[in-house]
């Protein structure tokens, strides 16, 4: 699928956790999912500089197309880029809140240092 790979970084899917009230309204009132300003990662808080791209993947279900995924490369206050996705229904049931993830890493130059 075109795209996803588009930081051409580190593979991660892991989790990430939005910081409250940094949600894009604007996406959510067309009922996108608002990607967060800002969230944190193994510990860290990461914020969001700039949205370089965004796409969508879907799967068909008994001949029925369904949306899965929205996709979003982003640059980071840091100089990283991210690509980070929303689920539209997540699958583990112990975890209902983790809709988003940070699909890959390209690190920046502020960020080499740290792992």
């Amino acid at each position: 699928m075109a795209g996803v790979t588009a930081t051409h970084g580190e593979f991660v899917s892991e989790a990430i956790e939005p910081v409250p009230g940094t949600f894009d309204a604007g996406a959510m009132s067309r009922g996108e999912p608002g990607l967060p300003r800002s969230f944190h990662w193994r510990g860290r808080r990461y914020d969001v500089a700039a949205v370089c791209s965004t796409w969508k993947s879907s799967s068909r279900e008994r001949g029925e197309l369904y949306l899965r995924r929205h996709w979003f490369e982003v640059a980071l206050s840091d100089g990283s880029r991210m690509t980070l996705y929303c689920e539209r229904q997540t699958k583990n049931r112990k975890k209902p809140k983790a809709r988003w993830w940070l699909y890959s890493i390209a690190r920046g130059p502020e960020d080499t240092h740290r792992s």
